[in-house]
């Protein structure tokens, strides 16, 4: 057995989990609903306030398939119950953020602000220029989102500037110096 696969789920209160008859699982929370489609030959099997998986057999590629399975769920629930967070920082003397209707406004040293459409489902919000949250429930696109704001301005190992995550610890170098 996958070792993630069969452990068991314990569903929140405010937290509802319907399975359709092809395998459809929807999630509802608080913060909203999600939905997946569970491969074939995965079963879930809710019992009270517990969620398990099973599978039919034990090939590589179906228990690859139980383990992701069961993560998967498992980060919906969270995610309806109480919500993903990235937080960003930005660093270099000019460089700030803001948020401007749908989308965010970047100043990274360019000849250009960047816009970076904000996509339905997440909410950014920036606190004294250049701190970003990026906040939603669907891991995956939160985690997308912070990755392509951050991929416009890595930050660099001389200066420091760029944009990084929060706590992100880059190795800095030497530069040249002068004989």
């Amino acid at each position: 057995m996958s070792r993630i696969g069969k452990k068991p789920i314990s569903l929140p209160s405010v937290v509802k989990l319907n399975i359709g008859a092809a395998g459809n699982v929807s999630v509802v929370g608080p913060k909203g609903t999600l939905t997946w489609q569970v491969p074939k030959n995965i079963t879930v099997v809710v019992d009270g306030s517990t969620v398990t998986f099973d599978r039919s057999n034990d090939s590589r590629d179906l228990r690859a398939k139980h383990g992701l399975s069961r993560a998967l769920i498992a980060n919906m629930i969270k995610g309806v119950s109480d919500g993903f967070v990235k937080d960003l920082e930005i660093q270099g003397v000019g460089f700030k953020a803001a948020v401007k209707g749908a989308s965010l406004d970047l100043s990274l040293g360019f000849s250009h602000p960047v816009l970076f459409p904000i996509p339905e489902g997440i909410k950014v919000t920036v606190a004294d220029n250049t701190k970003v949250k990026v906040e939603g429930i669907c891991r995956q696109l939160v985690g997308q989102v912070a990755a392509d704001i951050r991929a416009y301005y890595p930050p660099e190992p001389y200066k420091g500037k760029g944009v990084r995550y929060a706590g992100e610890k880059v190795n800095r170098k030497e530069g040249k110096t002068v004989q």
